[in-house]
């Protein structure tokens, strides 16, 4: 079966997704060779995100295995993963590499 999203590491906890997804829809997920499913609770675009697990108001955001943001509310499985809920950590100046440990 082909998949509707993907994650690169088991500790990302956000996937890309590869096709438009809509609330309702199971996500079949590849990580390597293993996959998983995810119900869908948001419209999810191509190329967005969406969280894997929940995920708590600030607790970092990994996608590809790298850390690219802090959650600023809490994210439940399922739910796209953006601007709305997430603050990027990369780029910052302001925060020199304080915020950017793993």
């Amino acid at each position: 079966m082909p998949i509707d999203a993907i994650m690169i590491k088991p500790s990302d906890n956000v996937a890309t997704a590869l096709r438009e997804l809509s609330p309702g829809d199971i996500a079949r997920v590849g990580i390597g060779k293993d996959t998983k499913e995810i119900t869908i609770r948001d419209n999810i675009a191509y190329g967005h995100k969406f969280a894997t697990r929940d995920i708590v108001q600030g607790e970092h955001i990994v996608k590809y295995g790298e850390i690219m943001g802090c959650a600023t509310l809490d994210i439940g499985a399922g739910f796209h993963a953006h601007i709305q809920n997430i603050e990027s950590l990369r780029g910052r100046g302001d925060l020199g590499d304080a915020r950017i440990k793993k």
